[in-house]
């Protein structure tokens, strides 16, 4: 009597092969050429950027923000050798994180963060972009050490002043870094910024070069410069961005939040 095969093991949420419909193994391979394209012209913008501002694209991270889309385009943005992705709603981010656990993704969190949400972030965020009051701070780093983590935090810098945006002042600065580099959970790894509205990015981003050389000699961890997005990447990498933001210019145009 012929040995009994043993039943093959399907990890959770693992589709065996058979169970791929036609129409839905088209569906992806046509993602996936769009995506690979527009990440092809978005990596060639970077290229560029870096040449003209005299840099190596090697020191640059390119976050593809993934806000609003679906779990199987992170999935094929990994294949495409991504390996940072942002999200800007804990309970969104959350979910693709489980989802996702196995691709070996770096997550960075970029919204602004809400103390009552900081447990969730804490679970799964290498990098927070968003840290800009002291609040945020005591919370953040209580959840990291809670979940046995240490989170790296980007100071967001209020460009324009506008409390509506997020983003400490700039008299806060150092305040706000001595505050985070005090929580065991926590690390100061450098400054986020958004550009104002109505302003030239160059001339909004060029302050964060010497802002962070403010910081420097009492944390010389904080090197990291978020800035730049999908309009104004070039700009960024012309005041020293070390992490750009970029969604749509990859990803196309969002669907609408549900």
């Amino acid at each position: 009597m012929p040995p009994l095969s043993r039943p093959e093991k399907i990890r959770p949420g693992e589709v065996r092969p058979e169970e791929v419909r036609p129409e839905e193994a088209d569906r992806d391979d046509a993602r996936l050429r769009q995506l690979r394209e527009s990440l092809a012209s978005v990596r060639e913008r970077i290229g560029r950027g870096c040449h003209a501002a005299g840099r190596d694209p090697a020191e640059v991270t390119l976050v593809v923000v993934t806000k609003t889309y679906p779990a199987s385009d992170i999935a094929l943005l990994a294949r495409l050798g991504v390996r940072d992705v942002g999200e800007n709603r804990d309970g969104e981010a959350a979910l693709k994180y489980d989802d996702c656990a196995a691709l070996g993704l770096r997550w960075h969190f970029i919204g602004r963060l809400q103390s009552n949400k900081t447990r969730g972030v804490a679970r799964y965020a290498d990098l927070v972009h968003s840290v800009d009051r002291p609040s945020v701070v005591t919370a953040l780093g209580r959840a990291a050490v809670r979940a046995g983590r240490t989170v790296g935090c980007l100071l967001q810098v209020s460009l324009d002043g506008d409390p509506a945006r997020g983003g400490v002042p700039v008299p806060g600065i150092e305040a706000l870094a001595e505050a985070v580099a005090l929580e065991p959970g926590l690390e100061v790894r450098g400054l986020m910024a958004v550009a104002p509205l109505g302003v030239d990015a160059r001339v909004a981003f060029a302050a964060l070069p010497r802002l962070r050389e403010t910081l420097l000699p009492a944390h010389p961890g904080a090197r990291a410069i978020s800035a730049g997005m999908s309009g104004d990447l070039e700009a960024a990498l012309a005041c020293g961005a070390t992490h750009l933001r970029v969604g749509t210019a990859i990803l196309g145009a969002r669907p609408p939040l549900r």
